[in-house]
């Protein structure tokens, strides 16, 4: 609710992430310093090896999605360009984003929790999850979801958050980079692959 209310410029990518950092960094972190608990900060051979897993997994889902019309009018989200000088401070205000979001949803209401729900905690956020994700392009809005879920589980396996914050994270910095250059597959070719799903491409 404080996260829907406290409203930001839609092109201001610093405003976002202040805002992200207070209500989604900020705000986990002391509670869990205050309640004693673990938000997946912590790098071990298991987390490592789910990273890699996690991002080869979601690789193909960014490579298609960047060829699909309606992907590609929506981002990069914060305006940027190719020069270095703009596309690598728009990246790492992104990644703030990113990690900010992660701590939540991963952070916060899946492995925070694990000890008290189990593998539960890994379908407590996927409903608000996906709300945050109204008036993106629809086939992001379908897979937003299903993607909570498997980012929650590949966390709540490791106890960690890397995972998910390195393929959300160097995923959405690719789609950007995509996204401004000629897609990777012909875009009537993807739709065409993909015309059974429900929701316009």
């Amino acid at each position: 609710m404080l996260w829907s209310s406290w409203t930001v410029p839609p092109s201001d990518l610093t405003a976002r992430v202040v805002r992200d950092a207070v209500v989604f960094l900020f705000v986990p972190i002391g509670l869990a310093i205050t309640h004693g608990r673990n938000l997946g900060y912590r790098v071990d051979r298991r987390a490592l090896r789910d990273t890699l897993i996690l991002a080869a997994f979601v690789l193909p889902f960014y490579l298609v999605g960047a060829s699909l019309p309606s992907i590609r009018a929506y981002y990069p989200m914060w305006q940027t360009t190719t020069a270095l000088g703009q596309f690598l401070p728009h990246t790492i205000q992104q990644l703030l984003v990113v990690v900010a979001a992660e701590t939540y949803y991963r952070g916060l209401l899946c492995v925070g929790v694990s000890d008290d729900f189990g593998f539960k905690s890994v379908f407590i956020s996927p409903v608000v999850y996906a709300l945050h994700h109204v008036g993106k392009p629809p086939i992001e809005l379908l897979l937003s979801g299903p993607t909570d879920v498997l980012f929650g589980a590949v966390d709540y396996h490791s106890q960690s958050l890397l995972p998910s914050i390195v393929a959300h994270g160097l995923g959405l910095t690719l789609l950007d980079w995509l996204t401004l250059h000629d897609p990777v597959f012909p875009p009537q070719d993807v739709l065409a692959a993909l015309r059974w799903l429900p929701v316009p491409l």
